[in-house]
């Protein structure tokens, strides 16, 4: 499993000082895109070298308890299933030891100059590997 923190900011809230939903989803895209770099896949490289995308396909989300503004998230993100090109990711969010929400997301590796799939690259493969909840998958 891959951690990550991030802090809900000013711009992130309502009025209210209640997290605003869609800036979750920023929060997440930071934490996925910090996922990639830990596991020694930095995007700018994956993308303006590599030409490989990796946009969602599906995404499932679950809100139990609201976020504030100043929350320091902490993102858990765990492999679910590694496929030829995609992959099945959990997230789970939260604030101290409480879960504010989670999410199932599958992303899909793409060449962004035929924007289709393509199967992803064996390092990139190896370098999920650690992350993969079930290695059988």
């Amino acid at each position: 499993m891959f951690t990550t923190t991030r802090e809900l900011g000013f711009g992130d809230c309502d009025p209210s000082g209640i997290a605003y939903f869609p800036a979750y989803l920023d929060h997440l895209v930071g934490a996925l895109e910090d996922f990639f770099a830990a596991a020694g896949i930095p995007w700018p490289k994956m993308i303006a070298e590599r030409r490989i995308g990796t946009p969602t396909l599906k995404l499932d989300l679950t809100f139990v308890k609201p976020g504030f503004h100043g929350d320091r998230l902490e993102f858990a993100i765990r492999v679910i299933r590694l496929g030829t090109s995609s992959m099945d990711l959990e997230h789970k969010v939260f604030r101290d030891d409480e879960l504010l929400w989670s999410a199932n997301q599958r992303i899909v590796a793409t060449s962004l100059e035929t924007h289709k799939s393509c199967p992803w690259p064996d390092d990139m493969r190896a370098a999920f590997m650690p992350y993969l909840e079930n290695k059988d998958a």
